[in-house]
């Protein structure tokens, strides 16, 4: 890979450094895994005083990190590799940063190949090392991350490629969706796509069902559509947003899906092959839409950007984190609808927020050109 950069230090918060400091003695700590935290009111960090001794949750090398120095542009998106070893970001500046998890957290390659802004990614849940980009150029690119290379690049789209999703198991297959108002499905292994979807409107969310048999599509319609492959039909619509759909994630058990709008609201929807009744819990859901199981609010979507804000899942499927126009990452427990967190720390929009497959981790991209990876308690 390319342009490798230096490793960059613990992020600062409100104007002061956080630095690790040595046990003395005398210090007290009913737990081996907690770590002495010392703020420095000073930059050159010489007024440092105790605060509190910090339980540790992770594997991370700070209990919060900065990645910073990679890009020169917003960030737009940005995704845990399947083992959670590595960071992928991708940028307005027409790069991909790769960064590792662990350790120093280093910036270990840029991605080059775009001629526009890279807007959207996704790991591959089959292939080990690779990785697939979209981009407002119109190319979807699969790249090795062991040799840093361009795969095979998929042209199609005549417009910004919004989002792409890789299938789960079975044959690798990728779904891209655009402004063109067009679904694609592919092999990344040819050049054509294996199916085209005319939906007629600009698509702004796409995702692959558990089983790869249907995909999730969402776009400025605020209506999320259904679609059977096998029949190559609608087989059922999710009403209930009032904008433009953003983001849509797959559940980890792949019964549910969350979706993010324009209305600043996540919703949380039933997509089990039954009719469940209305969930009681939701006031929102009601005979006529039983598959809304939750409507999460308190993080702003919109903003005048209108930015395709992205959210995911914890690996247990317990709760669900989303950026925000507000500049904070929100973490809701799924069960009762409440915001566990809001993390602050971002100067611009917060584009996209995922969790870790493995730890209780997330990370964060902004507009502000950051990274911010840091642990919650489980």
């Amino acid at each position: 890979m390319a342009e490798k950069r230096k490793s960059s230090p613990p992020i600062s918060y409100r104007e002061a450094s956080l630095v690790k400091r040595q046990r003395q003695a005398g210090d007290y700590d009913d737990a081996a895994s907690s770590q002495q935290i010392a703020i420095a009111s000073s930059k050159d960090g010489q007024d440092k005083g105790l605060i509190r001794s910090v339980k540790r949750t992770s594997s991370l090398s700070h209990p919060i990190l900065g990645l910073t120095g990679a890009h020169t542009s917003e960030i737009f998106d940005v995704k845990f590799s399947r083992d959670g070893s590595r960071i992928a970001a991708a940028s307005a500046d027409r790069t991909i940063s790769i960064w590792s998890v662990y350790g120093e957290c280093a910036n270990i390659g840029q991605l080059k190949g775009h001629s526009k802004a890279v807007t959207c990614l996704a790991f591959s849940n089959t292939i080990s090392d690779a990785l697939y980009s979209g981009s407002a150029d119109g190319t979807i690119i699969a790249w090795s991350l062991a040799t840093g290379e361009k795969q095979r690049r998929l042209r199609g789209h005549r417009a910004i490629v919004n989002c792409v999703s890789a299938t789960r198991s079975g044959p690798e297959l990728l779904v891209s969706a655009s402004d063109d108002g067009q679904v694609m499905i592919w092999d990344p292994q040819a050049k054509e796509p294996l199916d085209v979807l005319d939906v007629g409107y600009p698509v702004t969310a796409v995702a692959f069902s558990e089983d790869s048999s249907q995909i999730y599509v969402g776009g400025i319609d605020n209506q999320i559509h259904i679609y059977d492959l096998t029949r190559k039909a609608i087989a059922l619509t999710l009403r209930g947003h009032l904008d433009t759909i953003t983001s849509i994630s797959l559940s980890p058990s792949g019964s549910h899906i969350l979706s993010t709008s324009f209305d600043d609201s996540l919703r949380i929807w039933d997509v089990r092959p039954f009719a469940p009744e209305p969930n009681p819990a939701d006031p929102s859901a009601n005979a006529a839409n039983p598959r809304l199981y939750r409507t999460l609010r308190g993080t702003t979507f919109g903003g005048f950007e209108n930015l395709l804000i992205k959210a995911g899942w914890s690996a247990d499927g317990e709760k669900v984190v989303a950026g925000g126009a507000d500049r904070t990452c929100t973490i809701w427990d799924v069960e009762s609808a409440a915001i566990l967190y809001k993390l602050p720390g971002h100067r611009g929009t917060c584009t996209a927020a995922v969790f870790h497959p493995k730890e209780p981790v997330v990370v964060s991209c902004s507009t502000d050109t950051t990274l911010l990876l840091g642990e919650i308690d489980p």
